[in-house]
């Protein structure tokens, strides 16, 4: 592993720039929780139970930035990802499993965000969605080949860019009509009205944090800058990656609350809005097309961006865990296909989106809970091992996200509602 050269701590307006520099691998990580999966949870939640749910996508958010400080704080404090050291600790068949789980979780994801982007192109240009999935998984090698031929930066840069766009799709149409601020302050308190609303929770929760993000974040962080054998150097860079991290998941955050809100305020008791496509309709008939049109470009970039991400994530677990690599471009021909079949069959891609996201919930306790362990332990993580405070609000996250996805799937499988 590359030895990260010591870093000057400079003064005054070049410490502000040194740690812009730094900024990145979190909003990479971040695009996760504005994938396609989040758009169909958060505009189903706010249509059906107007604003009841936003303490949910709060709460979730703040457990995000959590998981994924320390995500980061795994790969710069040890130079290793978290795949890589489970890679490391599992005996040959565990290893094996393990990796077959997280493998199947990254393509559910990867499959999402095909399906996303493909209804993205005909909700804009009338695109068949099976021809759409082609363009996609097309524009998305494009990224992909971006951050093989000029670096990872430059991939962060698009991703970022790509962010822009989502959030400016997804936010506009509030100005044109602007939520209830006596709903948005009521919505802040935690509670439930029925079983619908438990599993809307828990699917908007699953939504949010997602396990590939998980894997992800440490290898990004620790590829960006490197393991440094110096304490101090190490110190600067996890400090750092707070503003990174909190930056990153705070516009995050803004979006996917963003999208309730705007379900809340212009498609609530509108029917037809249980499909991204009705509730595309629903926002060009309340709110005009100017504002339709960029909701439709939010979700195109929403797919493009997590998708690519996806690809790259599902190359780190296969790295980490079974020591073997393949080229991003073999692998994103390959993950493909899934999502390509499920478009030609012809399947609701709404329906498609929500059972991706209880596959997710599957893999969220395998990816979560070790991650936790491993930051908690002084022999892994040094003189960066977590705190008490956050040993404490880790494990009640992990509690929390593992507890309401257990009755996600609980409640999939029993068919109640």
């Amino acid at each position: 592993m590359a030895t990260q050269a010591v870093v000057e701590r400079p003064p005054g307006k070049r410490a502000l720039r040194a740690r812009l520099l730094l900024l990145g691998p979190a909003f990479v990580a971040a695009i996760a929780y504005v994938d396609p999966g989040n758009v169909a949870a958060n505009l189903t939640a706010g249509a059906s139970f107007g604003y009841l749910l936003v303490w949910v996508l709060v709460a979730a958010n703040l457990m995000a930035v959590l998981v994924q400080y320390q995500s980061a704080k795994l790969g710069l404090a040890t130079g290793l990802s978290l795949p890589e050291i489970l890679g490391q600790r599992l005996g040959t068949g565990w290893r094996r499993l393990y990796w077959l789980q997280a493998e199947l979780v990254a393509g559910a994801t990867d499959m999402a965000e095909v399906i996303g982007g493909a209804v993205a192109l005909n909700l804009l240009f009338g695109v068949p969605l099976l021809p759409g999935g082609i363009i996609i998984g097309i524009a998305s090698m494009l990224l992909l080949s971006l951050q093989s031929a000029r670096g990872q930066k430059s991939f962060e840069n698009a991703i970022m860019v790509l962010l822009g766009v989502i959030a400016v799709g997804f936010v506009c149409g509030l100005f044109v009509n602007p939520p209830d601020a006596g709903g948005v302050v009521a919505g802040l308190l935690p509670r439930f009205e029925g079983t619908d609303t438990v599993l809307l929770a828990a699917s908007m929760l699953g939504a949010t944090v997602m396990p590939h993000a998980i894997y992800l974040h440490s290898s990004l962080a620790r590829d960006r800058h490197g393991f440094s054998h110096d304490p101090a150097v190490r110190t600067r860079l996890i400090r750092a990656t707070r503003f990174d991290v909190a930056g990153a998941l705070m516009l995050a955050g803004l979006v996917n609350i963003a999208m309730l809100l705007l379900a809340a305020s212009s498609l609530r008791g509108v029917e037809g809005t249980d499909t991204i496509a009705g509730a595309h309709a629903a926002v060009t008939s309340a709110l005009g097309p100017v504002v339709g049109i960029a909701f439709a470009i939010g979700l195109l970039a929403s797919g493009l961006a997590s998708t690519s991400v996806g690809c790259y994530a599902g190359a780190t677990i296969m790295g980490g865990l079974l020591k073997v690599r393949i080229p991003l471009l073999t692998r994103r021909v390959i993950t493909l296909i899934p999502a390509l079949l499920i478009l030609g069959a012809g399947i609701e891609p709404t329906l498609a989106l929500v059972l991706s996201q209880v596959l997710l919930s599957f893999g969220i306790p395998f990816a979560l809970i070790p991650l936790i362990r491993l930051t908690g332990d002084r022999k892994v993580m040094g003189i960066h091992v977590d705190s008490r405070a956050l040993k404490i609000a880790g494990w009640t996250s992990a509690t929390l996200i593992v507890g309401l996805n257990c009755v996600l799937i609980f409640l999939t499988i029993t068919g109640q509602s």
